[in-house]
């Protein structure tokens, strides 16, 4: 397993943090905690894929991830906690592409953690580096329209819903459909001096 990680990462994906997490880069050591992010029946009831059975899926994954990364085509974090550096959650940039200005996004979070606010501290931080450091206009969110939470942050976070895609994806033997949701980065912007500003006020 630790031959595939002999190229530093951190060079390619950089470490993010706020006060609470830390997005970083995946290590080989995240395979077991990414196993049980990505086993969970609740965590992966609106992804394209259904949930892992066994942790050679999560060796998999890690190596592909590093294999896109080299090429340019996603930037992908571990989201962890600071205190402990574990991994709790991930969130991708996807689709990179620097000519159009444009990327997917995706994002996980262990269920305990969900309803803390940590999913959107993460994605702001994602967003800010996307919009700010690399210089995109434009984010995409694919997201099952019955995924009433993801929608909601989406929304507080500025994306607006820009067409329904019917079905879209068969996950399971379930074809479902997706919520197309983008966000400009001068959105972004205008939500974001909009939330400091109301933290801000007496």
């Amino acid at each position: 397993m630790a031959g595939p990680f002999v190229i530093s990462v951190d060079k390619v994906v950089p470490t993010l943090e706020s006060e609470r997490l830390r997005l970083r880069a995946y290590r080989a050591n995240d395979a077991e905690a990414m196993f049980r992010l990505y086993s969970d029946p609740r965590v992966m009831r609106y992804w394209s894929f259904p949930p892992w059975t066994d942790l050679s899926q999560a060796d998999a994954y890690l190596k592909r991830a590093l294999g896109e990364m080299a090429e340019g085509r996603v930037l992908p974090w571990a989201i962890a906690n600071r205190g402990d550096d574990r991994l709790v959650g991930t969130i991708t940039l996807f689709a990179l592409d620097p000519v159009q200005g444009r990327a997917e996004i995706g994002y996980s979070l262990d269920p305990k953690l969900q309803g803390q606010g940590v999913a959107s501290e993460a994605l702001r931080m994602a967003l800010g580096h996307a919009f700010d450091a690399l210089r995109l206009r434009r984010i995409e969110a694919d997201t099952d329209p019955r995924n009433t939470p993801s929608i909601r942050l989406l929304e507080r976070l500025g994306f607006r819903l820009e067409g329904l895609l019917r079905a879209r994806w068969r996950v399971a033997g379930e074809i479902c459909d997706t919520a197309l949701y983008g966000l400009l980065a001068p959105e972004f912007v205008r939500e974001q001096r909009s939330k400091d500003a109301s933290v801000a006020a007496p």
